[in-house]
């Protein structure tokens, strides 16, 4: 580490010896006392040059030195520290009050008092301007296209939102963005692929034409209905028939006995070897020949799908991002399935007896588009044919 310009800023021992009376709990007031520095001071060292990659904020010395090295280079000054206007500008599309068509202030409700965390979850946020960063750097060059001094890209106004230069934006205006996030989420992370499970082969492109025309039974839709404390339950739908299926979702054991921890083991009831194992059962209940394919959403409850696939014999084909149509027959059922497990309900209370029971009485249900048939008598019609074509074949 190099050596502090002055005794007036902090050294790398000072802040080595913040970083351990932190850890041990001791107040800011306290350890300022103990360096002979002023709590302000140290308040603004600990809240300026803490860690934030880990997801908040944590001090630790060679990353507060790093980072107050950083800043000591100070290649150019800011535009927001130096173009009054521009800052003004930039912090009314941020969070400048909302106004009717009049010109009247609108006020909207109130926000907690920012404490550095993310926005107020389910909780009401501040009605502002809210124009993102991007929005901001592309309309100035509406609004002055001949002063070039009204000009900033969103990434300067990002920066000046999260590493807090001396006179840039407020550190709370964080609140006013989109997401409301406290600390800026590392590229690599963003860009991580959020459906690493699916791959071209699988996608819904790819699936048999004889899917589509419905003619032929054996073709399923599939997903999840989401209950209170990460609940949930499996639905199956056939294409042709519209027999539904429930699949029994129990929590796994050690649920709820521990705080849950990021990245650790999945005990909901739907991880990606308990989804799978569950289908399998389901699988086995019907004859093989009902059992051509799988359409299912593209959740990573069953990230396992290749090894569905080789012990079932069935093939998973995955929707496309956001277009539920694709599975049409199954969002249909679902919402069917809300008159009995409404949302923000527990769906751990009910058993395999229950869920096997209000798929019966969908089952029993008569459709117009099955012409006033009902699914289960759809369904045995399929079987006594391919059991007929069966004893033919074999005469």
């Amino acid at each position: 580490m190099s050596k502090p310009i002055s005794g007036r800023y902090l050294s790398f021992v000072e802040r080595e010896e913040i970083g351990l009376l932190r850890a041990q709990g001791i107040s800011m007031r306290e350890i300022a006392r103990r360096l002979g520095r002023s709590p302000s001071t140290i308040s603004r060292e600990l809240t300026r040059n803490a860690a934030t990659r880990g997801g908040k904020l944590e001090y630790r010395a060679s990353v507060a030195q790093w980072k107050a090295e950083l800043f000591a280079k100070r290649p150019r000054a800011a535009k927001l520290t130096t173009n009054l206007r521009l800052r003004e500008y930039v912090q009314d599309r941020l969070a400048g009050t909302l106004k009717d068509a009049h010109g009247n202030e609108i006020e909207g409700p109130k926000q907690p008092p920012f404490n550095g965390r993310n926005k107020p979850h389910r909780g009401h946020r501040k009605w502002v301007n809210g124009w993102s960063p991007e929005q901001i750097s592309n309309r100035l060059k509406t609004h002055f296209p001949d002063d070039e001094s009204m000009r900033i890209s969103h990434e300067c106004i990002y920066q000046a939102l999260y590493i807090q230069g001396p006179g840039a934006l407020k550190r709370e205006l964080v609140t006013c963005l989109l997401t409301g996030r406290a600390l800026r989420i590392p590229r690599a992370r963003a860009q991580a692929k959020a459906w690493a499970h699916v791959s071209e082969e699988i996608m819904i492109s790819k699936r048999p034409a004889e899917v589509e025309d419905r003619a032929l039974p054996g073709h399923w839709e599939g997903d999840l209905i989401i209950g209170l404390n990460r609940s949930a339950i499996g639905t199956l739908v056939e294409r042709t028939t519209r027999y539904t299926v429930l699949v029994h979702l129990p929590r796994e054991a050690g649920y709820g006995k521990a705080p849950r921890v990021k990245n650790g083991p999945a005990l909901a009831g739907y991880a990606a070897i308990t989804m799978t194992d569950a289908l399998k059962r389901v699988v086995t209940s019907l004859p093989d020949h009902l059992w051509r394919s799988l359409t299912w959403d593209r959740g990573k409850e069953l990230s396992d799908h290749a090894r569905f696939t080789i012990d079932s014999g069935v093939k998973v084909f995955f929707a496309d991002p956001h277009s539920p149509w694709q599975r049409g027959t199954n969002e249909n059922t679902n919402g069917l399935l809300r008159q009995y497990f409404p949302k923000g309900t527990d769906l751990t209370r009910w058993g395999a007896n229950e869920l096997q029971a209000v798929a019966h009485t969908l089952n029993a249900r008569p459709r117009k588009l099955l012409g006033w048939k009902t699914p289960a008598e759809v369904l045995d019609e399929h079987l006594k044919v391919a059991q007929t074509a069966g004893v033919a074949t074999t005469g």
